[in-house]
């Protein structure tokens, strides 16, 4: 895919290393020479445009008629909207992710106003503390959809119901799909035949009547 990131703080520096590394063509968009060369260090095999991400030229320059997504994910609210805007609105990008520093200002990172998906990292980590809390051994990793299916990762208990038996023997609640087992470190792809065992970390798709069902069965 043709990325552009705006913003090359830690969170696009990492971003783009990640995505590069993953074989994706990135190109980030920063004007702080600093920041510019600490790029240049650690992520050599993307391309970098010194300029203002919210300026529309700098944007064709990153060859914005040909991105699939932007994320914009620069330390300020009211540009990652400005980015996000021109990104949807001017050049009909897409995918727009953008950051949201401010979590008084989610309400504005709506498909209204050009973001297809607003990264809270305040929310995102308000939610895996309430859970880690509440459900101990699951956590919720994405949201999907409005009728809130959702992917969890839940941990194998030593005695719980699921362990040691192969997954086509397990009741799972309806419209629950086993999408990998994580064994110490190994991530596979399960079948019917795949036997839980303690300590092993499951990934599920499931709904959100389905996570009160999931969470007695792994306890």
């Amino acid at each position: 895919m043709q990325i552009i990131i705006a913003g090359a703080g830690k969170i696009g520096a990492h971003l783009a290393s990640q995505l590069c590394a993953d074989g994706e063509t990135v190109t980030v968009i920063e004007q702080r020479a600093d920041a510019v060369e600490r790029l240049r260090r650690t992520c050599p095999d993307c391309t970098i445009i010194e300029d203002s991400a919210a300026d529309p030229r700098a944007l064709e320059r990153a060859g914005i008629h040909m991105a699939d997504v932007m994320a914009a994910v620069t330390g300020k609210d009211e540009v990652n909207l400005v980015i996000a805007m021109l990104a949807k609105m001017e050049f009909s990008v897409p995918r727009v992710v953008a950051r949201v520093n401010d979590p008084a200002n989610a309400w504005m990172f709506t498909p209204a106003n050009g973001v297809d998906a607003g990264v809270n990292q305040a929310e995102i980590l308000t939610r895996f503390i309430r859970e880690g809390m509440s459900l101990r051994d699951m956590f919720t990793l994405m949201k999907l959809g409005r009728d809130e299916h959702s992917i969890v990762q839940a941990t194998v208990k030593p005695g719980s119901r699921v362990d040691g038996m192969p997954l086509s023997h397990i009741e799972f609640p309806e419209q629950t799909i086993v999408v990998a087992v994580d064994r110490a470190g190994s991530l596979s792809v399960p079948n019917g035949r795949t036997v839980l065992r303690a300590g092993d970390e499951a990934v599920l798709f499931c709904s959100r009547e389905g996570k009160d069902g999931i969470r007695r069965l792994f306890a």
